[in-house]
């Protein structure tokens, strides 16, 4: 992939009703509480040193998906007890994601995000469009983008580096926050191909 430096451009590609993602798993226990599906968005402007998932950085289009799609995909793993917005930077995409998050709750899963924004940025008036949109259907948020030399290495810290922070916007969700930043996860698709996801919001595929 290449161009991340125009991101408005690129976003003006993607249709309405879609999002424009770097992968989707089923069933992942490393990405937030209880059993999840997790959708990695693709684009994000920040290019933070050390960053695990360097092949979200890139605006361009890489998969684009329908919200009815996901949103059916989703609700036909029984196991998947809500959904994790991971990037990437989801508030880049806040409409559609608000869109598939309010259909989500409405079935009654749960729904959490991580940002490199932080909750204040999020909430002023120079946020990306739809970020309030979003932020209303949330209940959890882990914000702050990841910085190298804050690194957290710790078997129960459910954030990567120490400036980042979860905001538990559901009340309800308040005791379990059960995940670590540091645990990791593969999953072994039908083609063979594996999905190694969770070591501090990873996604990397393997052949």
């Amino acid at each position: 992939m290449k161009n991340h430096t125009q991101p408005y451009l690129s976003l003006l590609e993607i249709p309405a009703g879609y999002l424009n993602i770097m992968g989707y798993v089923d069933e992942s226990e490393v990405n937030g509480p209880g059993c999840r599906a997790v959708i990695w968005v693709q684009g994000c402007m920040r290019e933070c040193p050390q960053c695990f998932n360097p092949d979200s950085w890139s605006f361009e289009i890489n998969e684009l998906v329908a919200i009815d799609a996901l949103l059916e995909r989703i609700l036909n793993n029984p196991n998947n007890e809500g959904v994790t917005f991971s990037g990437g930077e989801p508030f880049w995409q806040a409409p559609a994601l608000a869109l598939l998050a309010q259909r989500v709750k409405a079935a009654g899963l749960s729904v959490m995000s991580f940002s490199g924004f932080t909750l204040e940025q999020l909430q002023s008036d120079y946020a990306p469009a739809g970020a309030q949109a979003l932020l209303d259907q949330l209940d959890i948020l882990v914000d702050g983008p990841y910085i190298d030399s804050l690194s957290i290495h710790a078997p129960n810290s459910l954030v990567s580096s120490s400036n980042q922070r979860v905001h538990v916007l559901n009340p309800t969700f308040a005791n379990q926050l059960n995940w670590a930043s540091d645990q990791l996860e593969i999953h072994i698709l039908q083609d063979g191909s594996r999905i190694v996801t969770g070591y501090r919001g990873q996604m990397v595929t393997e052949a």
